[in-house]
């Protein structure tokens, strides 16, 4: 009885969608909504933008909305999708489908139908193959998707090796699921993706790195990089991620990297710029592995990490600025490790200039990947970032930590040194600055003190 009441919501007869619904049927076409749409409506959330699907053309699609809607779009009209804004609502209404990838392409051939059940057949998954007609208000649900939802099965409409064969990146989208519903896969999918990962090579590297986006901000992603692991999905795009998962030594044991790893990213906020560091974070203790007389040590893993992530971030077509971003997140992870050995101020002004406007993912970082269940451990570590953070708030007080320049800008340098610009005008600048981080702020003239003494011993 809820489902059917959240379902009416969709076929109220002042809503955007039975009024365009009515629109549609008007001109001798069907209409429905699918997918996602009813899935998220069936679970009491909202669909912000709502999928259509309809035994009419693009071409019919858009002599319809031209005389109705405020705005209408084709950028995906060569799949058969053209978005409108309707009475304040965004739909994006798609003719009936299938998308077939052939063997070397990394775009899907699309063909036309006029069967909605085929067209739901081809869908990914039975949960997103659900339809709900309007203005009738019927659901169609030729695959079960309804009794896998409420019993959180996750399961393809076909065979899943038809499903995956159709579009490889799907295998990938199970992860997303998978942690999203907490859907359990059925075993046959389980052993499609084992099989047929290697498919995934002719996905373009622009959607890999945004599955797996749409994964790691999902509320609790840890299930779905399990499952990514097991089946070595990620082997295919992400092999450092099964790499962590390092044999244990029997006298000098390690906890298992590839665990901290995901319980460090389920830890940390869904956001994506630090869920990726997390990720990354230990990209590097695999290849930084020793084990010596005091146990087993990873010694500049956050360096060689760095390098890594960026080449890794590259090759999935990240953008230049999340790049620099994460790889100086990992980079930096470990530095609250040695605050314990006591930090001056001018220390806790690099680590601010360091971590620039990065230093709340930073801390938050650093708090997150303590996955000890020594409750002491634990505890210490909070502590230390508790006093940490309590003396960047001291030192930002007095000193706009946030703004840390060098006593002196260029111009003045110049001016009072008799220099154009140059190689030598940014070695004055960078003494000038080390003397800020390591001392604070001074007065004007006594900067251009210190200036006269570098100048005599480097000019």
């Amino acid at each position: 009885m809820e489902i059917q009441k959240r379902l009416s919501l969709l076929a109220k007869n002042d809503s955007p969608a039975y009024k365009l619904s009515e629109i549609f049927n008007a001109a001798g076409f069907e209409f429905y909504v699918v997918g996602g749409s009813v899935r998220d409506v069936i679970l009491g959330q909202n669909a912000y933008d709502i999928d259509i699907c309809t035994n009419a053309r693009p071409d019919e699609i858009k002599k319809i909305l031209s005389n109705c809607a405020k705005d209408v779009w084709n950028q995906g009209e060569a799949f058969g999708t053209i978005g409108a804004m309707f009475e304040g609502q965004e739909f994006e209404i798609t003719t009936y489908r299938k998308e077939i990838y052939v063997n070397d392409s990394r775009k899907p051939e699309v063909e036309f139908g006029d069967s909605l059940e085929i067209d739901l057949s081809r869908r990914d998954f039975t949960i997103n193959a659900m339809a709900f007609s309007l203005p009738n208000a019927k659901l169609v649900d030729p695959y079960n998707g309804l009794d896998d939802l409420i019993n959180k099965r996750l399961r393809t409409p076909l065979a899943p090796e038809i499903s995956f064969s159709d579009d490889p990146l799907r295998m990938m989208r199970a992860a997303r699921f998978i942690a999203r519903f907490s859907c359990v896969p059925d075993q046959d999918l389980i052993n499609a993706v084992i099989q047929m990962r290697s498919r995934m090579e002719i996905v373009s590297a622009e959607r890999i790195r945004d599955e797996l986006c749409k994964l790691l901000i999902v509320d609790d992603p840890s299930s779905g990089l399990y499952f990514l692991s097991e089946t070595k999905l990620s082997d295919e795009f992400l092999p450092e991620l099964n790499a962590m998962s390092l044999e244990q030594d029997p006298i000098h044991t390690h906890k298992d990297v590839l665990v901290h790893t995901i319980a460090v990213v389920s830890n940390t906020r869904p956001e994506l710029r630090v869920r990726l560091a997390a990720l990354l974070h230990d990209i590097a203790k695999p290849a930084t592995r020793a084990i010596g007389e005091h146990g087993v040590s990873f010694h500049h893993h956050e360096v060689v990490g760095a390098k890594m992530a960026r080449k890794r971030m590259r090759e999935l077509a990240f953008s230049k600025e999340m790049i620099r971003d994460v790889s100086q997140l990992v980079f930096l992870h470990l530095r609250i490790h040695t605050y314990a050995m006591g930090w001056t101020d001018s220390a806790v002004r690099r680590y601010v200039r360091d971590a620039g406007e990065l230093i709340d993912d930073l801390n938050h970082l650093q708090r997150c990947d303590c996955t000890t269940r020594n409750p002491k451990r634990a505890k210490q570590l909070q502590d230390r970032m508790d006093s940490l953070e309590a003396r960047i708030a001291e030192l930002a007080q007095k000193e706009e930590l946030q703004k840390i320049r060098p006593h002196l800008d260029g111009a003045q340098v110049m001016k009072h040194l008799s220099l154009k610009p140059g190689p030598q005008v940014g070695k004055a600048l960078d003494f000038l600055l080390e003397h800020r981080l390591e001392n604070g702020p001074i007065e004007e003239q006594m900067a251009y003190e210190l200036l006269d003494i570098w100048s005599q011993e480097n000019l």
